[in-house]
């Protein structure tokens, strides 16, 4: 205090009988600090509750967004009413430095070299498998390969050979059918039974949930790549950021239980 007072050349107490008494400068002074420490207050609580709540931008594939993403926006507004989630999808590697944009949801094999800003990233993954999906097709399923119909064998987004070899499927006319560059359009058009469509698990578990979609063949091959959560290393601890992945990990998690049973 003694120090104050000499930097502003004024009595702001008098020492009376081991005891401060306050001066009219005092006085004074303690209406502008008063004021000064009530902005600072009120500033970090706006600054607190950007952190925690507020506008979280998220970008992702139209894929994610569309098979996976916009069924479960419900659920997050219910948990996290704070929090207003933007969306935006695109394929686009992304810079956090220069797009304002706060966490990123990519496929991929976990290997940073995929990322604008690799050094900056911190990842976090839920897996992803392969499956062979359709609905109303299912009696095609059953049959030999070698006498199913053109109509059954015909798909969306064609069966790779990769998959029929691993299936030990045989007698597959892949030059026949549609061909879709979506896999949200394969898995759609197999729900409206156009077809068998080769999705990742993850595109495709919200219609076998819900019983839209159901798998014609009990194979499903282990892929390398997996959905990556991305997020700049210095904004991986903010509060809603946190709540985003956690909430997102725990649905991916409830998707497999579903889907084991």
């Amino acid at each position: 205090m003694k120090a104050l007072e000499a930097e502003l050349g004024l009595k702001l107490f008098n020492r009376e009988r081991q005891r401060l008494v306050i001066t009219e400068a005092g006085r004074a002074y303690l209406i502008v600090v008063r004021d000064a420490f009530d902005r600072i207050a009120a500033g970090t609580e706006r600054l607190l509750q950007r952190q925690s709540g507020g506008v979280l931008t998220v970008s992702t594939s139209p894929n994610f967004a569309a098979k996976w993403l916009v069924h479960r926006l419900g659920r997050f507004a219910e948990v996290h009413p704070e929090i207003d989630l933007r969306v935006s999808a695109s394929l686009q590697h992304i810079d956090f430095a220069r797009e304002d944009i706060d966490l990123a949801i990519r496929h991929g094999d976990g290997n940073e070299s995929g990322f604008t800003s690799p050094a900056s990233a911190r990842r976090s993954s839920f897996p992803s498998a392969v499956r062979s999906c359709s609905r109303a097709v299912v009696p095609c399923a059953g049959l030999p390969t070698s006498t199913r119909s053109s109509s059954c064998t015909s798909t969306i987004g064609r069966i790779g050979d990769q998959w029929l070899d691993f299936a030990g499927v045989e007698d597959v006319d892949l030059s026949r059918g549609p061909v879709l560059n979506q896999a949200s359009m394969a898995i759609d058009a197999a729900v409206d039974a156009q077809g068998v469509a080769l999705a990742r698990t993850a595109l495709a578990a919200w219609d076998l949930i819900g019983g839209r979609l159901v798998c014609p063949f009990d194979v499903a091959m282990p892929v390398s790549y997996a959905y990556w959560i991305v997020c700049p290393k210095t904004a991986a601890k903010l509060p809603k950021i946190v709540a985003f992945s956690k909430w997102l990990l725990a649905e991916a998690a409830e998707d497999a239980r579903q889907l084991k049973n």
